[in-house]
């Protein structure tokens, strides 16, 4: 059984963006157009959970979940926008907004067409230890801050 590439959902993409094999974890994100800094380019989307349910979720091998605010965490693996499969590196080439309750990713510099597209996760240092495989020349080795 081939497995089936994931989408982008256009409507929340400000650039045409493609999903592919990533060398960082599984799939990723790539630009298919060259992307100018400090632009919006893809919305996070997903279903609008509380944090009892995103404990719940959290405990999934694979598990898509961005931390809103204090009460609510949005879960890109029921509906998301394809932004759920932008990659962790410790040098990132976008950067997170969260503006009106939406979760917004902005380029942080020029991005050429054909790069994937990366975010630091910054997983707090208080919770379980998650090691990094960005490749990236400043890696700090852990998803985690130190």
């Amino acid at each position: 059984m081939a497995l089936s590439v994931p989408q982008i959902q256009a409507e929340y993409a400000a650039f045409r963006l493609r999903i592919a094999k990533s060398k960082i974890h599984r799939w990723g994100i790539y630009a298919d157009q060259d992307i100018p800094p400090h632009r919006k380019v893809i919305e996070y989307t997903g279903e609008r959970i509380s944090r009892r349910e995103t404990k719940i979720r959290a405990g999934r091998p694979l598990n898509y979940i961005f931390t809103l605010d204090a009460y609510w965490a949005i879960d890109g693996d029921a509906g998301g926008s394809g932004a759920q499969y932008i990659n962790h590196c410790c040098t990132p080439n976008l950067e997170t907004r969260i503006l009106k309750g939406h979760i917004l990713y902005f380029s942080k510099r020029q991005i050429r067409r054909g790069e994937e597209l990366t975010i630091d996760y910054r997983f707090d240092k208080n919770v379980e230890k998650v090691l990094c495989s960005c490749g990236s020349a400043e890696c700090r080795g852990t998803i985690n801050l130190k």
